[in-house]
């Protein structure tokens, strides 16, 4: 139950990075550190204790095999997540390129 708690903990600073800080890198920084705590709360769903890896023998029982599609869906996620967050730091980049900063304040007072 506290591996739950502290993945919750973890979702939740990332989320006040996101929300609360203002600059471009720390947002993105809080991006990536609530989807490694989606990720890590996938994986423990499908833990099990003392649980088998899922492959099938011929003589194996199925009744204490981690689940395997939390596995696969974390592995989707973080492909995703490397194309997504290198698309958010080259835009972040072309950003500070435009305006010299990556204060978001700042960026919305040089409108033009």
């Amino acid at each position: 139950m506290t591996l739950y708690l502290l993945c919750l903990l973890l979702f939740c600073l990332g989320i006040y990075c996101v929300l609360r800080k203002r600059n471009i890198i720390k947002i993105i920084v809080g991006l990536i550190i609530s989807e490694y705590a989606v990720n890590l709360f996938f994986i423990l769903i499908g833990y099990r204790m003392q649980g088998r890896s899922p492959i099938f023998d011929q003589k194996a029982d199925i009744l204490n095999m981690v689940d395997p599609l939390p596995q696969a869906l974390v592995l989707t996620s973080i492909v995703i997540g490397v194309a997504s967050m290198a698309l958010l730091i080259a835009i972040a980049m072309r950003i500070y390129e435009k305006y010299g900063t990556f204060d978001i304040t700042q960026i919305k007072e040089l409108r033009g």
